[in-house]
């Protein structure tokens, strides 16, 4: 009897954030940011894939909610008509796919249009706040790899493993070429994408940046496995 008292009373005495820890350390959240053509999505998905964990790329949040505009007709720089839009939308995410009406739409998220546009939708405040939302819905119960701008500062600030893969310009230009996923020319994807920083490093809110605790890894001179089993060591820490 007194054995078991004594344990009853250690439980008593833990700290008061003992069991929310505990509860929320249920789910793994692996986080990764970094500008357009750093490799977060290979990598997050090659995780995600290998770790049995769920993707979700936010970034296709956005890309679906520009993608639904375009088809509707919204204007873009009309604030908002877009957030009235994507407080309406109706976006599920299945299978690290994503579904606009529930249409799968994820194989129409990568047009020149599509690039062109997203990221001014994304620079909207409610917008964002709309999106992240809606990420963390999705990541409630589940262990996840999400990537995008703002996971490792403020969508997810206390995920159990935070990343940033940065390269420079000229290798994220050269790697959007060589998947052929554009009809533009080299110079054209490097321009694209050195605005497209600047629009990102800019926003008002959830601006793409490094923040404290977060491992940064330039992948310039690393393929895709190099980079992988980095991470992967890190995780296992």
């Amino acid at each position: 009897m007194i054995i078991l008292l004594s344990r009853f009373a250690v439980i008593l005495f833990l700290p008061l954030d003992y069991f929310s820890k505990a509860i929320y350390s249920i789910f793994m959240v692996i986080a990764i940011d970094g500008p357009a053509g750093a490799g977060k999505s290979t990598i997050a998905r090659l995780l995600a894939e290998r770790l049995h964990l769920t993707y979700i790329n936010s970034g296709n949040i956005y890309r679906a909610l520009t993608l639904g505009c375009l088809k509707k007709g919204v204007d873009i720089k009309n604030s908002e008509a877009v957030v009235m839009f994507a407080e309406q939308a109706n976006i599920t995410y299945g299978d690290g796919e994503i579904f606009l009406d529930r249409e799968n739409v994820d194989a129409l998220l990568h047009s020149d249009e599509i690039d062109k546009n997203s990221p001014l939708l994304s620079a909207i405040i409610p917008i964002r706040r709309v999106v992240n939302e809606l990420v963390r819905k999705i990541s409630k119960d589940i262990d996840v790899v999400v990537e995008g701008r703002d996971m490792t500062s403020v969508v997810f600030p206390n995920a159990d493993h935070r990343f940033y893969l940065d390269a420079s310009i000229e290798t994220r230009a050269r790697r959007r070429f060589e998947q052929s996923v554009s009809g533009l020319s080299l110079e054209e994807i490097a321009a694209a994408i050195q605005k497209r920083d600047e629009i990102d490093r800019n926003k008002a809110e959830g601006s793409l940046k490094i923040v404290d605790g977060v491992i940064v890894l330039d992948t310039a001179d690393l393929t895709i496995e190099q980079t992988y089993d980095k991470l992967l060591a890190y995780i296992r820490l």
